[in-house]
């Protein structure tokens, strides 16, 4: 799987200030059926998280909730920036049958490979 542009711009929105985006470390691990792609993204919760496909790039955003306090702030030194990543799909991927899952702030998406690049043993006929 080959690594896109990555960016750290928030792309233009509707919102009044737009939040900064920071890339999250991923982990990339191949084996006969795919690839399996693991994003940290603390923070994030199921309603957070937008995965999609456009072309053969393959977009990861992720935002977090706003902070929810419980007074005035009197001091507010932490950021929460929002994810996002970007890659370009290898063409052995079947883009129709991935699928993702987020545990703990941990995404975790499975990439298979098509059948037609899959190895596979030919039987053969005769004596």
């Amino acid at each position: 799987m080959k690594q896109a542009t990555e960016t750290a711009v928030a792309p233009k929105t509707e919102r009044a200030e737009p939040r900064p985006y920071v890339c999250p470390e991923v982990d990339i691990f191949e084996d006969d059926a795919g690839y399996i792609l693991q994003a940290e993204m603390p923070g994030v919760n199921k309603n957070g998280l937008e995965v999609t496909i456009e072309g053969n790039s393959l977009t990861l955003v992720g935002r977090r909730a706003p902070n929810t306090s419980h007074g005035e702030v009197l001091m507010g030194e932490r950021t929460r920036p929002d994810f996002m990543r970007v890659f370009e799909l290898d063409p052995a991927i079947d883009a129709a049958k991935i699928n993702a899952q987020i545990n703990q702030g941990l995404l975790t998406l499975r990439l298979p490979k098509s059948e037609r690049v899959k190895p596979r043993r030919i039987a053969v006929e005769g004596d």
